[in-house]
């Protein structure tokens, strides 16, 4: 296992759970400013919009923007 692989395998639950905080607040905002929430469809139209960013991010990747991060 190389290094990045380690380094992965120590971070992806940390990851995972920075990623989950930023859905639970997203959920928190949707609540609070739509009076009759419904929270599945909120629920989904906010992880479109993650996986989005997570196209743009690896878009970006391939580009080579953070070869020199």
């Amino acid at each position: 296992m190389d290094t990045q692989q380690k380094e992965y395998e120590k971070m992806k639950g940390e990851i995972e759970t920075e990623i989950r905080a930023i859905f639970k607040a997203n959920m928190k905002i949707f609540d609070w400013d739509i009076p009759e929430n419904d929270e599945r469809k909120s629920a989904r139209l906010i992880i479109t919009a993650m996986e989005e960013a997570i196209e743009r991010l690896k878009d970006e990747v391939e580009a080579g923007k953070y070869d020199n991060y």
